[in-house]
């Protein structure tokens, strides 16, 4: 039987790319999956997918950018399974830039989402997990949260943040059973991309021969770090193409 099947997965983001591959990879491991986003339609269209193949899963429309609506993707998840085991914090944006371009707005959504909602989804979850002494949060950071490039000075510190609140968070956590992980892709073909105004850096990532993983890939290493036993803690993952710098 599956370390997975049984256990109740929340996963933001799930309309599309990673997050889409990550709840049809829990599904089909037997995962009960609360898909969060804001598109609606995508929602139930990934939902109808994964109950044809015999999972299961439900959706909650929700805005990680506030906090009242992921409180109640959390609540959402207990009154209709009882618990929470796993939290996904996937949502986030990667509209890259040079600074000199004064992007502020795409800098404060960007904060918004890749910070701001991951400490949303955390708080939402965490007393919970607290109180069973017992769950998993795994956040999407990046290899941009390693390593700093041109044009993507706001985005790495954003991803730079979300890792270390997970390693903080394994640290204040290091005497209970509930686990924390970082999950680190490099280039990935998501809709990540389309987010991307500036016309200096939009053709970079418009090049059918640059490397790069699937959604799948990253859903697999997703996977393997909640399959873990009890005992296991994978607190970092870094994946990213064979030929990737």
């Amino acid at each position: 039987m599956s370390t997975i099947e049984g256990k109740v997965i929340i996963i933001t983001g799930a309309s599309s790319g990673i997050g889409e591959a990550t709840a049809k990879k829990f599904a089909r491991e037997g995962g009960k999956v609360v898909l969060a986003a804001r598109r609606e339609d995508r929602l139930q269209t990934l939902k109808e997918a994964i109950e044809q193949e015999g999972g299961e899963a439900v959706i909650k429309v929700t805005d990680v950018t506030s906090y009242p609506e992921v409180e109640e993707l959390a609540e959402f998840a207990i009154d209709t399974y009882g618990q929470i085991d796993v939290m996904f914090n996937n949502a986030g944006l990667m509209p890259l830039s040079f600074m000199d371009k004064l992007k502020i707005d795409e800098w404060d959504r960007m904060v918004d989402v890749n910070v701001k909602g991951v400490l949303y989804g955390i708080a939402a979850v965490l007393p919970h997990m607290q109180e069973r002494n017992s769950g998993h949060i795994i956040t999407t950071s990046s290899v941009a949260g390693h390593n700093v490039f041109p044009s993507g000075t706001v985005y790495s510190g954003t991803k730079f943040a979300a890792r270390i609140f997970m390693e903080g968070l394994s640290k204040e956590l290091a005497q209970t059973n509930i686990k924390t992980t970082s999950i680190s892709p490099g280039v990935v073909q998501t809709e990540l991309a389309s987010f991307i105004t500036d016309p200096d850096i939009k053709p970079r990532f418009e090049d059918p021969n640059m490397p790069s993983l699937t959604s799948e890939d990253v859903a697999n290493a997703v996977y393997y770090a909640a399959s873990q036993p009890d005992g296991v803690a994978v607190n970092e993952i870094i994946v990213r193409p064979t030929n990737q710098g």
